[in-house]
């Protein structure tokens, strides 16, 4: 299977499941992620959730993300590995978010974007030396500052509950798809221990911070 092709059809699952939300609200209530109906026993939606999106910018995205970042992936490991690290990321998100949000049982999130973080910091990860365009800014930024701005950002924006964005499932993805990354090629982490522990180190603050908590 082609990298082209996998890649293809796992945004053409979002883009059909997407659409389908858009335009039947019944389906797109069944399957969003909601703390209250997963505590119930509604586990699907931990899955189905992330390829439910809230509309076509939010899609065009994530998609428009994933579409830039899978193929590093790909190309490194293999599509097999690349959708492991997909869905590890996906539910990484997910548990986290259920774990921040387990006292509100309204709090409710859609879309892929734990996932696609996930892909993201496995890509940076694989070449931390990497430089990212942003829209924003004009000059190219270091992938390992950006992921370690991203983060810090992510983790205050959780905090102060920012907007209508679910920065618990990016900070849980990015999480889990470093990691993952990290397991399937050890190598990387001796070869790149420094930055990827830069990166981790909001992460690891953030977990003292709960625990002293």
């Amino acid at each position: 299977m082609t990298t082209d092709l996998i890649i293809i059809l796992l945004i053409a699952v979002n883009v059909i499941v997407s659409y389908k939300g858009f335009n039947d609200r019944a389906f797109f209530s069944k399957y969003m992620f909601h703390i209250g109906k997963i505590q119930q026993g509604e586990r699907i939606r931990m899955i189905s959730s992330a390829f439910l999106h809230a509309d076509v910018t939010h899609l065009i995205f994530n998609m428009l993300t994933l579409y830039i970042f899978a193929p590093i992936i790909i190309g490194y490991f293999g599509y097999v590995i690349f959708l492991v690290i997909y869905f590890i990321s996906l539910l990484a998100g997910n548990l986290f978010t259920l774990k921040q949000h387990q006292n509100e049982p309204n709090y409710s999130a859609i879309g892929a974007s734990g996932a696609v973080t996930g892909i993201v910091y496995g890509s940076i990860a694989i070449y931390p030396e990497m430089s990212l365009y942003l829209f924003f800014i004009p000059i190219p930024i270091p992938a390992y500052i950006f992921a370690i701005g991203y983060m810090l950002y992510s983790l205050y924006g959780m905090k102060k509950q920012l907007g209508m964005i679910g920065h618990s499932a990016h900070i849980g993805g990015a999480v889990g798809g470093l990691i993952t990354t990290i397991l399937f090629d050890i190598n990387l982490m001796l070869d790149n221990y420094f930055i990827i522990l830069l990166m981790l180190v909001p992460i690891i603050l953030f977990f003292l911070f709960l625990q002293k908590k």
